[in-house]
């Protein structure tokens, strides 16, 4: 800074100098008010450069040129005309004057500058304060930016479980700033009160620190401390240090209210799978149980009154209301696993086929009298995937469709490949589904109105879409013309080459074990 001064004042003395240099050849051509004028250029340069010392000098020096080479007699200092004495007196007012508004604008713009640079620096904060999830990343991410912005260690304090205050975050400092007993204490005081202590303040002005409350509108969050030690702040830098407080102390209302309400989520979504639950065991195991009990009662009880075929009746109502249990059972299990995070892929290369045959064999107890029509393309490649939770899958859809089509109806099981995907679209002839509940119809719990009389908990589609989007496809639903509904589920496929070579892998993995 020393430099650039000592480089305005030689950069006003050569101006000086060669605006005397000019005048001195067309000076009997200018008027003298004209080159008294000039000679203020080299003050604004000064006062614009340098400030009010620099511009104080070039007008010192631009008087003593003018009088010495331009005003009678020449080349002296001695002043014959006393009216040229007044002359002098105005131009080094006005010189003065001039370098103390061009000074002050020079302030003006500077601290324009500071501001901007402050709001800016406000704003960046703002955006990036925005994109923090957790509390403790974001007070190391505060303490750090006021360390930087004004060139101080940095502490914040966070009430504990309690509400004593104890240090959350801070900036890296050799003598561990900030956990001692008096910064404790001040912050503390800070935090009851909601008002500023510490060096700048009128409260405990001695302390080596400033201390700042983190405050929305409705409580104090924290406190926020500097370590100023020889550091003097001006107000712009406190009110900068209050407005970063601000913006930290909504960021953390914000964290703290999302925290809330995904807990509040997480605690609505429980005690709606505990009332599904209840629901599920005081009706959906309740009616299948009490057929299962009359049946196994009534076998046990008149077993000489029944015809062979009256036994396999009720041997047959005994199995279907245990295959129904046995679905309800283990959608609940699938769900609680997909909510846990538990559920866990055993990948394999599945043939679509052999699943789809597996499925029927599951549904044709309960299939009645509906028709199962499967149509597969010719070349089919195997599907990576969990052979036993893509049968899941497909049961669940199938058994859907089942018990939303009526008796005699047909249901269609298409295979086909599309692009990098294999493709199975269930198709029925039922009621259908609404077009306001096509999307939420793979939401958990959720029942259309027109279903609410049959019997389900709303959870085998909800799996079916945790299973596939585990799988990374994608299920969907839709109109099937005119009546009924599709459910189409596309799962990715790699290609040949790689299939046969985690194929030939797999099996020599098999013979390893075996041997």
């Amino acid at each position: 800074m020393k430099v650039m001064r000592q480089q305005v004042y030689l950069w006003v003395t050569v101006a000086n100098v060669i605006l005397t240099f000019v005048f001195s050849k067309w000076w009997p051509t200018v008027e003298l008010v004209n080159i008294a004028l000039l000679y203020l250029l080299p003050v604004l340069m000064g006062a614009v450069y340098g400030g009010r010392g620099p511009s104080l000098y070039a007008a010192t020096l631009g008087l003593v040129s003018f009088n010495y080479f331009f005003v009678p007699p020449f080349f002296s200092f001695a002043v014959s005309d006393l009216r040229n004495l007044s002359t002098f007196v105005v131009f080094y007012v006005v010189a003065v004057l001039t370098a103390s508004l061009a000074s002050r604008l020079k302030a003006q713009l500077k601290e324009s500058e500071r501001k901007e640079g402050y709001t800016a620096s406000l704003y960046a904060i703002s955006r990036e304060m925005s994109a923090f999830t957790d509390i403790q990343s974001l007070l190391h991410n505060v303490s750090d930016q006021v360390s930087i912005s004004v060139g101080a260690p940095a502490v914040i304090y966070l009430p504990d479980d309690l509400d004593v205050l104890a240090v959350s975050a801070s900036t890296k400092q050799p003598d561990d700033w900030g956990s001692g007993d008096a910064e404790l204490t001040i912050a503390d005081w800070v935090y009851r009160n909601g008002n500023r202590a510490g060096k700048g303040t009128s409260t405990l002005n001695a302390s080596k620190g400033l201390y700042l409350p983190l405050r929305t509108e409705d409580r104090v969050h924290g406190v926020l401390g500097v370590k100023l030690d020889d550091v003097v702040l001006s107000s712009d830098s406190v009110s900068f240090l209050e407005a970063l407080g601000g913006l930290a102390a909504i960021a953390m209302a914000r964290v703290k209210l999302s925290e809330e309400a995904k807990l509040a989520q997480l605690t609505a979504e429980s005690e709606q799978l505990r009332t599904a639950i209840l629901d599920s065991v005081s009706h959906e195991l309740r009616t299948p149980l009490a057929s299962m009990i009359g049946s196994a009662g009534a076998l046990m009880d008149n077993d000489a009154l029944f015809t062979s075929q009256d036994r396999m009746e009720l041997l047959g109502t005994i199995r279907d209301g245990a295959l129904r249990m046995n679905r309800l059972v283990s959608n609940l299990l699938g769900m609680v696993q997909l909510e846990s995070g538990m559920l866990r892929l055993r990948k394999q290369w599945c043939d679509a086929e052999d699943m789809i045959s597996v499925v029927l064999s599951q549904v044709r107890d309960f299939q009645h009298n509906r028709k199962l029509k499967v149509i597969i393309a010719e070349t089919i490649p195997p599907i990576p995937g969990d052979e036993v939770l893509l049968e899941q899958v497909l049961t669940n859809v199938v058994s859907n469709a089942i018990k939303y089509s009526p008796d005699g109806s047909e249901i269609v099981i298409e295979v086909l490949t599309v692009g990098a995907e294999v493709s199975i679209a269930v198709a029925d002839q039922g009621m259908g589904i609404e077009p306001a509940a096509i999307e939420r119809v793979f939401d958990k719990f959720y029942r259309a109105d027109k279903t609410s009389h049959l019997p389900g908990t709303g959870l085998g589609l909800a799996i079916c879409k945790g299973i596939v989007e585990l799988h990374g496809g994608h299920i969907s639903a839709a109109p099937n013309g005119g009546r009924g509904t599709v459910i189409t589920i596309r799962l990715p496929l790699q290609n040949q080459e790689n299939s046969l070579e985690h194929m030939l892998e797999r099996s020599m993995d098999a013979h390893e074990r075996t041997r």
